[in-house]
């Protein structure tokens, strides 16, 4: 089943020429938990090949692609389908963070999608707490609760960084 999905999207990518950084998002999303068996692997060999016209010069873009096609460790693993389950059912996650100064809080947060820089994969959503949108490190994220509180609908493409906007 997963292999039909990745041959169709594959398809999909040689007909459409490229994705956008939402679909790169998910489609790296869905593959970095999936663990480190045989399908997975290849579905990972499948999305470096999508990437082969980048110029893989840039120290940035490079790590950034390695970290897409390398399988998450458990622990984070467990931790990304909880989210990836949020952000598909629109619902909000509890999560203790743990920030780069040690401080430990608990955040309710509406998961909008994630994104890869450099060597972290982070969670983008709108943080109750702070009343705004923050990035949280799948590293430093140290439990995900599911809640039953609906999230409001969130468009992808106005959370992530890099987006070009477009002149009115």
């Amino acid at each position: 089943m997963l292999l039909g999905k990745i041959w169709g999207m594959a398809n999909v990518i040689r007909h459409t020429g490229s994705l956008t950084t939402a679909e790169i998002a998910a489609l790296a999303l869905s593959l970095a938990h999936l663990g480190t068996g045989p399908q997975s692997v290849t579905a990972r060999r499948g999305l470096r090949h999508a990437f082969e016209h980048l110029d893989l010069d840039d120290d940035v873009i490079a790590t950034t692609l390695s970290t897409l096609t390398t399988p998450m460790p458990p622990d984070v693993a467990r931790r990304a389908r909880a989210v990836a389950g949020a952000i598909t059912t629109r619902q909000v996650v509890r999560l203790q963070y743990l920030d780069a100064g040690s401080t430990l809080t608990v955040r309710d947060v509406e998961p909008v999608t994630c994104l890869v820089h450099r060597d972290y994969w982070y969670l983008v959503g709108w943080c109750r707490l702070r009343r705004g949108i923050r990035a949280f490190r799948f590293d430093r994220i140290i439990s995900v609760e599911p809640t039953d509180i609906p999230a409001r609908p969130h468009l992808p493409e106005r959370y992530l960084p890099f987006q070009r906007r477009k002149v009115a």
